[in-house]
């Protein structure tokens, strides 16, 4: 069994490239259509689609690949696209040094909860002018970063950030208490962190909510009412990827795969993703 194929940004010259914007055609004739297999990138992605036919797996949640829609991926996520004919739009890739070089602060990227890292990522459905304006602004970037124009990389910069904080405009269908966002996102930040770190051996919420000195219960509202899903649906999301994956692209048995991701008992472990997923593991992975 194979590991899973990740994809970087890479040059020449330094080794890495901060940024890349590609039309989808263009790609697609590239591969001449061929489906690649399912992969990982080590840096964000934005698939925004004006025209498409087919299918989107990311994480092993399969969505349709359709007209007027953008997808918002972050780093390591696992995803597969399959194109029923050629579709048109713009791939829009960056890394966190590119944020960084623009003085674009991480934590924007965290506050405006585009990016999923884990679970359910659909996609942003949009209407004839959101998909009009966004288009407007990755032909800016694409006509920006192909010139020759001075500071283009930070223009491009500037108007990533234009594109992102629009997206972001179109989720916030409802306004919130401006100081209850701002605690709420601080709590998120820093429980996401957690679970990145504990995920193998915390498995339960109150041990999250001791850590960041609030109760269970509190968590989870904050959670749900920021990306709206429980702070114990997020740790299971996590969990469960985690384990889909070792399923999918490692030979490890069921057994070792429970015991990494933290449950003392296989069955423990096989009641839980039975319990998360409607399958026991063995089946996934046929």
């Amino acid at each position: 069994m194979t590991s899973i194929k990740t994809y970087k940004l890479s040059d020449e010259m330094e080794n890495q490239i901060l940024f890349e914007i590609k039309k989808m055609e263009d790609i697609y004739d590239k591969k001449r259509g061929e489906i690649d297999t399912p992969h990982r990138h080590d840096f964000y992605i934005i698939i925004l689609v004006s025209k498409a036919k087919g299918t989107h797996i990311i994480d092993f949640n399969k969505f349709l690949l359709e007209d007027h829609q953008v997808f918002f991926l972050s780093p390591g996520q696992v995803h597969q696209i399959k194109e029923e004919q050629k579709s048109y739009g713009w791939v829009i890739t960056f890394s966190r040094q590119f944020l960084v070089k623009n003085n674009i602060d991480y934590r924007f990227i965290e506050d405006i909860n585009l990016f999923q890292d884990y679970g359910n990522s659909p996609p942003l459905p949009l209407n004839d002018e959101q998909l009009k304006e966004l288009n407007t602004y990755s032909t800016q970037i694409f006509d920006t970063y192909y010139s020759d124009t001075k500071f283009k990389l930070e223009a491009v910069g500037a108007l990533l950030k234009l594109f992102l904080i629009y997206s972001n405009n179109i989720c916030n269908t409802h306004t919130k208490d401006p100081q209850q966002l701002q605690v709420g996102s601080i709590i998120l930040k820093e429980y996401k962190k957690l679970v990145e770190e504990h995920f193998f051996d915390w498995h339960k919420v109150h041990q999250y909510a001791e850590a960041l000195h609030v109760t269970p219960d509190h968590l989870n509202r904050t959670i749900k009412s920021l990306i709206g899903k429980t702070a114990k649906e997020y740790l299971q999301s996590r969990i469960i990827v985690a384990a889909k994956r070792l399923l999918s692209f490692s030979d490890k048995t069921t057994k070792e795969i429970g015991y990494e991701l933290g449950f003392t008992e296989p069955a423990n472990f096989s009641n839980f993703f039975k319990k998360c997923t409607s399958s026991p593991p063995s089946q996934f992975r046929k």
